[in-house]
């Protein structure tokens, strides 16, 4: 693990209005990171039914939101982030790419939300060597 993983993402407060909503994201991700990749996989297509493409604003909103109200979510749990950033953009209608990928050297398992192709709050430079796994991509 890199000391860059240790680290903590330093967000800006969201509206109080956002709060409640990230808060029961980041509860229903934890739970959701237990299933297995399928299972996830499946019910993450389900949540997505019916959205619109999320935009870079809305995205980073949410994933700005999530990191704001959960510490694990500002720190080493990209899963549980990702998944919470997906379903709060749900909240409001709309849906980011969901990825999930791995890179060899060094192992690194990582997942993460990205619009038309752009990762959201990731550093580009890093998520590129990443080979991704499995996605969730939103109705284009």
């Amino acid at each position: 693990m890199s000391v860059r993983a240790l680290s903590l993402e330093t967000p800006t407060t969201p509206p109080w209005h956002l709060r409640p909503a990230a808060l029961a994201t980041v509860g229903i991700a934890r739970l959701l990171t237990y299933l297995p990749p399928q299972r996830l996989r499946k019910v993450l297509e389900c949540a997505r039914r019916g959205s619109r493409p999320a935009t870079e604003t809305r995205t980073l909103r949410a994933r700005n939101a999530v990191v704001a109200v959960s510490v694990p979510c500002a720190g080493p749990r990209c899963l549980q982030r990702s998944i919470a950033t997906a379903l709060l953009c749900r909240m409001t209608g709309t849906w980011p790419d969901w990825c999930t990928g791995v890179r060899t050297q060094p192992f690194q398992a990582h997942a993460w939300v990205e619009v038309d192709g752009k990762p959201i709050g990731e550093n580009i430079d890093e998520i590129r060597y990443f080979h991704v796994l499995m996605t969730v991509r939103s109705h284009r």
